[in-house]
């Protein structure tokens, strides 16, 4: 159905992909892994279409359909929901739009121009029939229910629905182009629990091959036939879930290195017996025929290094008073929303806490409040009076970086008292080393940005 084969990808900042070898049948469910930067975006973006390999080629049919859900959801504020699915069709959408118009000017017109009116009608009327205009529109209220959206819904402006729901609707006008194959790249950001429960059930559902970039392991586990690891450049597909690859992973690794450190051993011996009888008298013919059997034996490669894994502390804090986060009778709404009434909340020294609930809830609202970034109806919101230094990371900051500014300047604006050698320092201990640190933000991954502005939060 599809297949990569040797595909390579070279940025001006480096090699990405070295030598990646993989295949999608249909009804393959492909997790795509690897650390930040490793590739796996790039490689969905190579087979949408949308860049080109260095080398290599993707062998697919001419006319197979592939539809592609990126990190960015491409979504209209000011549009209805409804709006926005019929964007789809670009060209019925024109015809419906120039009916619309056309009616409501019929509303107003004078007599003398009410006829030309009704002709513009029947012409638009007739073009939009013949694009099928009135299954397009069944289709997609067909669809509206199926993304868990009401006919009610389908009015609203896309402004009013939460990141989970702009998801739903990305993936609802991607399935309206009836994909021959689904791209997803981290499509499980953002999302709350019952999104995430329900967007795994819908694609378990689907027959449509789909191809699945993602961090969230549990996903992945559940909804995954195979797995198809980027290391150093080079890909390794294993069948089954993600425990299924750990566990192949693992043994491949032990054997590999068991195999190695046998075969290094046997080796040894050999060459112990060459440097002693090269210069014997009587075995140094026996001695330079082992030499010459090494010379043809083929090596075992040694187990590759594993890649390095974050690893980074925040500096201590001065020891703060009992009350951290004090929230009494708290009140905030937006408009006819109320997201809370009467709340109260107290955590103490010491508490770790997990804010849960649906997408739209208030959870980060509650952190802006606390933040001082926005303002509480009614009622107390505060950090407590004692040496509570708050740290803050909320889920955009990491769009929010300059994408024109190197990693050394990102990193300097926040402490610009700072020496190159502590900078530096810095971003190793979040996995950007060598010539790396003076790359722009532009060309890191989207995983590559978060750690970034993670790093940029601890400066």
């Amino acid at each position: 159905m599809l297949r990569l084969e040797h595909i390579n990808k070279t940025y001006p900042t480096g090699e990405v992909l070295k030598d990646v070898n993989w295949e999608l049948k249909p009804g393959d469910r492909i997790g795509l892994v690897g650390v930040n930067g490793a590739g796996k975006s790039t490689q969905l973006k190579i087979i949408a279409g949308e860049i080109e390999p260095t080398s290599g080629e993707i062998l697919r049919p001419a006319s197979l359909h592939i539809a592609y859900l990126n990190q960015e959801f491409d979504v209209v504020p000011s549009r209805t929901v409804r709006e926005e699915f019929w964007t789809v069709f670009a060209e019925a959408n024109q015809r419906q739009q120039a009916l619309h118009q056309v009616q409501q000017q019929m509303e107003t017109a004078a007599p003398d121009h009410l006829e030309e009116l009704i002709h513009d009608l029947d012409r638009l009327q007739r073009q939009f029939e013949a694009l099928d205009g009135y299954g397009l529109e069944a289709r997609i209220e067909k669809i509206l229910p199926e993304m868990g959206f009401t006919s009610e819904d389908g009015d609203r402006l896309v402004s009013a629905f939460s990141g989970g729901w702009q998801m739903r609707m990305c993936l609802g006008k991607i399935l309206l182009q009836s994909p021959d194959i689904l791209l997803l790249d981290e499509p499980t950001n953002h999302l709350d629990l019952d999104t995430i429960e329900w967007l795994e059930s819908y694609l378990k559902g689907l027959s449509t091959p789909m191809v699945i970039v993602s961090h969230d392991r549990a996903f992945l586990d559940r909804l995954c036939t195979k797995i198809v690891e980027t290391e150093h450049g080079v890909a390794t597909t294993y069948l089954g879930n993600y425990s299924a690859y750990l566990s192949q992973k693992a043994e491949q690794e032990a054997a590999q290195l068991s195999a190695y450190e046998h075969q290094q051993k046997e080796l040894g011996k050999q060459q112990a017996y060459v440097d002693r009888f090269r210069a014997s008298a009587t075995r140094s013919t026996q001695a330079k025929s082992r030499e010459k059997q090494l010379d043809k034996i083929e090596r075992i490669a040694a187990p590759t290094a594993g890649v390095r894994s974050l690893r980074f502390q925040f500096p201590p804090a001065p020891r703060s008073g009992r009350e951290v986060v004090i929230i009494k009778d708290l009140v905030k709404s937006y408009g006819d929303d109320i997201l809370f009434l009467e709340a109260n909340l107290l955590l103490e020294r010491g508490d770790r806490v997990a804010i849960l609930g649906p997408n739209g809830a208030g959870k980060s609202t509650l952190l802006h409040l606390l933040m001082g970034m926005e303002q509480a109806d009614e009622g107390v919101v505060k950090l407590g009076d004692h040496h509570v230094i708050p740290g803050y990371f909320e889920q955009n900051q990491a769009e929010a970086l300059d994408l024109d500014k190197t990693l050394m300047n990102t990193i300097h604006d926040e402490v610009p008292d700072w020496k190159n050698e502590e900078v530096r320092t810095l971003l190793g201990q979040f996995l950007f080393s060598g010539e790396s640190a003076f790359n722009k933000v532009a060309a890191l991954s989207g995983g590559e940005k978060a750690r970034l502005a993670l790093a940029k939060n601890a400066a």
